[in-house]
């Protein structure tokens, strides 16, 4: 039972054992996670997943393995999945259609008619032009399509035209540990690298040591200097999530060079652009972030910043105060952007 899920993780790179395995069977056996495969996922997860950082890992054998598998209902009964019914709403607009719909006219616009439309609205909307629904053409929603609105309830992005997402989202962080492709990257990372001799004089010179020895008289007199070390600090800024999803493949495979390559390295994700604040862990974004002028503080200007993304963007993300897709930030990002330029040259 199970063998080949067991074996999917294997191939996968999370490292799982029997013993682990045998304890997960156990504990279906005692009728835990029952006919449900959300249940199953944690359960399985808890026991057979020792380090979060094999969490993705995790992810990407389970769906791989349980792809078109659902959860079954109590009744064992027929039902149609909601995502189905969803997906029979969407509205699939010709680009004649799409010209006419005219963006709402700025952001500070499109937040009073939100506002309005929270206070009027009192019951579910599909396929309208108005409504905060699904489907349709109104800027607030999910599943439809208008070339600058607020994203509601909608698990992944369709078009990419958002101006603002009102649901928390989860990304995954980059895998530092991808092999293939890497050694080319690492070869261009090698440019950047800046040698000086530092520390205790511990490594030989011989030429000094052949000069002083003859300037003794034959007697040998030996001459030591610090060895030679890669001082360049790089600071590495990682845009995660929304259209970067096109792009983890040639991110992780940056990721795992740079950290091969660089002895000071420190890394932080974003999302679009830099505002107030980072984060290392994309799992706990919500809950741990790092400060911006915190970093700016703490690294000096002798780090290298570099800045990995697509710059897929609306503008108001880059000139707008609240113009973060995801959150109301205080000053612009551009604001931001300057600050981190003027500090790392």
């Amino acid at each position: 039972m199970l063998i080949e899920f067991f074996l999917t993780l294997k191939a996968a790179g999370v490292p799982v054992s029997i013993r682990e395995f045998l304890n997960l069977l156990e504990a279906l056996k005692q009728g835990i996670a029952h006919a449900d495969l959300d249940e199953f996922y944690y359960l399985a997860r808890l026991i057979l997943v020792k380090d979060e950082i094999h969490f993705d890992k995790y992810d990407r054998a389970f769906a791989a393995y349980f792809n078109g598998i659902a959860a079954l209902p109590d009744d064992l009964t027929a039902e149609i999945p909601e995502e189905w019914l969803r997906k029979l709403a969407e509205h699939f607009l010709s680009e004649e259609d799409k010209a006419q719909i005219a963006a709402v006219g700025g952001l500070d616009k499109l937040f009073e008619l939100l506002k309005a439309r929270l206070a009027e609205q009192d019951s579910r909307h599909q396929g309208g032009n108005k409504w905060i629904g699904t489907g349709g053409t109104s800027p607030f929603g999910a599943h439809g399509f208008n070339p600058e609105g607020v994203r509601i309830g909608q698990e992944e992005s369709r078009h990419r035209q958002a101006v603002k997402v009102w649901d928390r989202r989860d990304y995954r962080n980059y895998d530092d540990t991808v092999e293939l492709g890497v050694r080319n990257i690492k070869m261009a990372l090698r440019k950047l690298r800046r040698f000086a001799r530092v520390g205790a004089p511990e490594e030989l010179d011989l030429s000094s040591t052949i000069r002083a020895t003859a300037n003794n008289a034959g007697y040998l007199d030996l001459k030591l200097v610090p060895t030679l070390h890669n001082k360049i600090k790089v600071l590495l800024f990682l845009d995660v999530g929304g259209s970067m999803d096109d792009h983890i493949e040639a991110c992780e495979e940056l990721f795992s060079a740079a950290r091969a390559e660089f002895k000071h390295l420190e890394y932080f994700y974003f999302h679009n652009f830099v505002y107030e604040s980072v984060w290392r862990n994309n799992r706990r974004r919500q809950s741990e972030r790092f400060s911006t002028w915190d970093i700016i503080h703490k690294y000096g200007a002798d780090y290298k910043l570099i800045m990995v993304g697509d710059a897929t963007m609306g503008p108001y993300e880059i000139t707008e105060v609240s113009g973060s897709v995801e959150h109301m930030n205080d000053e612009p990002g551009r604001v931001w952007l300057k600050r981190l330029t003027d500090h790392y040259k």
